[in-house]
């Protein structure tokens, strides 16, 4: 192999780490124990709006269940975990989960557009897209956890 064809190869492997590590950067994950969040997010929301939703993954690579019992946020008065799901007639329903979400063992819970997501309620401000805010997610088992949501634009549809 010619030395030029050796630089071309050494800059496109270079550029291909600069690339991963970055994504890798950009990642937005909050650990507790055997529970991990992935990538939350929320929409923006026009002034006067009194609710806005939250989203994002919750991993479980532990060998028993635990429960996503509870949520607290600075932008909010009020926060719950909510579910919409579609009836029999064809109309949606949203509920609260006081029992909290079950997250399996070895598993998944993906918190998302018209399913499983978080409510929070009684904004203090609204929400703009670009900005960031703090929440706290409690766990049955893992505990407590810090997490960031990333805001996108009032009709995001993932992050």
């Amino acid at each position: 192999m010619s030395a030029s064809s050796l630089r071309r190869v050494g800059a496109a492997l270079a550029a291909a780490f600069f690339v991963s590590s970055s994504l890798a950067a950009l990642a937005k994950d909050f650990t507790a124990g055997a529970i991990t969040i992935e990538q939350p997010w929320s929409r923006a929301t026009p002034n006067g709006a009194e609710v806005a939703s939250g989203y994002l993954s919750i991993r479980n690579t532990g060998d028993s269940p635990d429960r996503l019992v509870s949520a607290t946020s600075e932008i909010a008065g009020h926060t719950s975990i909510h579910q919409m799901s579609m009836m029999s007639d064809g109309m949606m329903q949203m509920r609260e989960l006081t029992d909290g979400l079950p997250v399996p063992a070895k598993g998944s819970v993906t918190l998302e557009p018209s399913s499983y997501h978080l409510m929070f309620e009684d904004l203090k401000r609204p929400l703009k897209d670009g900005e960031t805010f703090s929440a706290t997610l409690s766990f049955e088992k893992a505990g407590k956890v810090d997490v960031t949501f990333d805001v996108k634009g009032l009709g995001a549809a993932a992050p």
